[in-house]
């Protein structure tokens, strides 16, 4: 989908997001030892995601008014407490969450690009944009990954 050059940086991110999902769900269908998804969904929080929704909260979603908006920030905090209830449950019960986790962040991620971004590219003005794409550009926005445990990988599947 074209996307308004001044919010590439964080629709480019998008990528990651869905292959994170499916990543998971590889891990699931092999029954992979949930402490390895486990440090993989953090690390992947603390590398990607808590910037991604940082960026987009504070540059894009701004009227907290607007319905669209508001959708878009409450599937982020549902989001955050998915990871949240992750991390807090035992081990046999973590693939289901981690199903739960990949749905939520898939859905999510599609709502983005198909939805939102397209409303908001219509919604917020030329100035607004631009003033937006000159803070993208100046940040690191890159969905690259150097995860050191690719689980999902067939090689790299253990039980």
């Amino acid at each position: 989908m074209k996307r308004n050059e001044n919010i590439v940086p964080i629709s480019r991110e998008h990528h990651a997001t869905l292959l994170f999902c499916w990543k998971l769900r590889k891990g699931v269908k092999a029954e992979v030892q949930p402490e390895r998804m486990n440090r993989y969904i953090n690390w992947f929080w603390k590398h990607h995601l808590e910037h991604h929704f940082q960026s987009e909260e504070q540059l894009l979603f701004l009227d907290v008014e607007d319905e669209m908006v508001n959708r878009g920030l409450n599937e982020h905090r549902l989001i955050i407490a998915k990871i949240n209830e992750i991390n807090v449950r035992t081990e046999e019960k973590s693939y289901p969450l981690y199903l739960e986790l990949a749905d939520l962040i898939d859905d999510h991620t599609r709502f983005e690009e198909r939805q939102l971004f397209p409303y908001l590219e219509n919604k917020l003005s030329v100035e607004e944009l631009q003033k937006i794409g000159e803070i993208l550009h100046g940040e690191e926005h890159n969905a690259l990954e150097d995860y050191d445990d690719e689980f999902w990988a067939k090689e790299q599947i253990q039980k």
